[in-house]
Order: structure tokens, then C-alpha cells, then sequence
């Protein structure tokens, strides 16, 4: 495996991370609004939420250019 495999297969593994992630946060936000909670409540899970969600799409973004920038410099 050369340099550019290399960062295509991770760029891949980051953006699987990101998506996993993603999900993770729809999953949550959805239990937390069926739960019935308080706007208060609400709001302080959704602060928590939005950090990763956040995280979530940086890291997404960052794979998916890491699997560009492999693809177009691959000899």
C-alpha cells in the first residue's frame, strides 16, 4: 500500500466515524424530544448534543477531502 492509500482508507475511516456520529446525535436528540422533557431540559441536552454534532461534521469533512486529496495525487 502506498502513501495514497494510506490517506484514502483513513479519509474513508474518519468519515465513517463523522457519519456514525451523526447518527448518535439524531438518535439522542430524537429520544430526548419523544421523552417529554421541559424546554430547560431540552435545551441543556441539546448544548451537549450539538458539540458532538459539530465534531461530527468537522471530522466528516476532513475525511471526505482526505479521500480527494488521495484520489487526485495518486499516481
Amino acid at each position: 500500500m502506498t502513501l495514497f492509500d494510506w490517506i484514502i482508507w483513513t479519509g474513508a475511516a474518519l468519515t465513517l466515524a463523522g457519519l456514525g456520529a451523526l447518527v448518535w446525535c439524531i438518535w439522542t436528540v430524537t429520544r430526548a424530544r419523544r421523552a417529554g422533557l421541559d424546554d430547560a431540559a431540552l435545551r441543556v441536552k441539546m448544548r451537549g448534543v450539538l458539540a458532538v454534532n459539530m465534531g461530527a461534521l468537522a471530522a466528516s469533512t476532513i475525511g471526505l477531502m482526505m479521500v480527494v486529496i488521495g484520489i487526485i495525487l495518486k499516481p
